[in-house]
């Protein structure tokens, strides 16, 4: 009977979440194409510009990164959007012609965005992941600790071996994986908290641990599939997190009177337009 209720909850969640939130075009009866993008603010936004950089769709002047579906000013296709939570539109694919999704969502659904995806963003660093703490941690020595292993070279050179573009390390200059001004000795034996998504995220940290291991450091990664990774920094529970980008930072801190800084910037995550019913561009292209 449980089985029976809780896939009768999940049918109707996925029902929901297809129900078009905006669909911009005309209301001829003619055929739509459906396209499924991020709820949140920042990347429904990059959904948008992507869609309009690759010409399927116009935004108002001046609407940049604070794009929402109501700033489509041309829709020549008629496209017919979804605004969905991120982390379900992997699982959305069978049921829409296309869908926008992070890459961290998407290689955990088993894609491999330089391959799978029809089209990606540019590697803009102003969409880069960071490591984020609270307000007043930026100067512990754990959490200098943690940036420095995440920093380095054995890290940048993991993130290009593992994912051939489909994540781009963005330090400069990447280290040793030790800061000069920490003192390593009083740290050994203590235990630096980290909440994170777990690709490529926590593969990720579990380079850095490695690296934080040779001082005697251990590395808790505390893995959610979700945005909570904010709130438990927030509480104390976790020291830092590494997840999100700083522009859904900043709307979540406006958002939830959070006081989440980052702290450093590591990678970036193109944003890709990905085939679900349709398995090419030819029907946003009208060939």
């Amino acid at each position: 009977m449980k089985k029976t209720l809780k896939a009768l909850i999940s049918a109707l969640l996925i029902v929901c979440l297809l129900l078009p939130l905006a669909a911009c075009g005309n209301s001829s009866g003619e055929a739509t194409l459906k396209i499924a993008i991020p709820n949140d603010t920042t990347n429904e936004a990059r959904a948008l510009l992507l869609l309009q950089d690759k010409g399927y769709i116009k935004l108002k002047d001046g609407v940049g990164i604070t794009a929402t579906v109501l700033d489509i000013a041309e829709n020549p296709k008629n496209i017919q959007f979804s605004e969905v939570e991120a982390a379900q539109l992997p699982n959305l694919l069978p049921d829409v012609d296309y869908a926008v999704i992070n890459s961290n969502y998407a290689i955990s659904a088993g894609l491999n965005p330089t391959k799978d995806a029809l089209a990606l963003e540019g590697s803009s660093s102003a969409y880069a992941n960071i490591l984020a703490v609270k307000e007043g941690n930026e100067e512990n020595p754990l959490v200098k600790a943690l940036i420095a292993a995440l920093s380095s070279k054995k890290v940048a050179d993991y993130i290009t071996e593992k994912y051939a573009g489909s994540v781009v390390s963005v330090v400069d200059n990447p280290g040793d994986g030790f800061d000069a001004s920490v003192d390593y000795d009083a740290l050994s034996g203590k235990t630096i908290s980290v909440a994170a998504s777990p690709a490529p995220h926590a593969e990720i940290l579990a380079v850095a641990k490695d690296i934080l291991a040779e001082k005697n450091i251990t590395l808790d990664i505390q893995e959610f599939s979700d945005y909570v990774p904010n709130n438990v920094v927030e509480d104390g529970t976790v020291l830092a997190n590494y997840f999100q980008h700083k522009p859904y930072l900043d709307d979540f801190n406006a958002e939830n009177n959070t006081h989440i800084v980052s702290v450093a910037a590591i990678h970036v995550e193109p944003l890709g337009l990905y085939g679900g019913k349709q398995t090419s561009l030819d029907a946003l292209k009208g060939e």
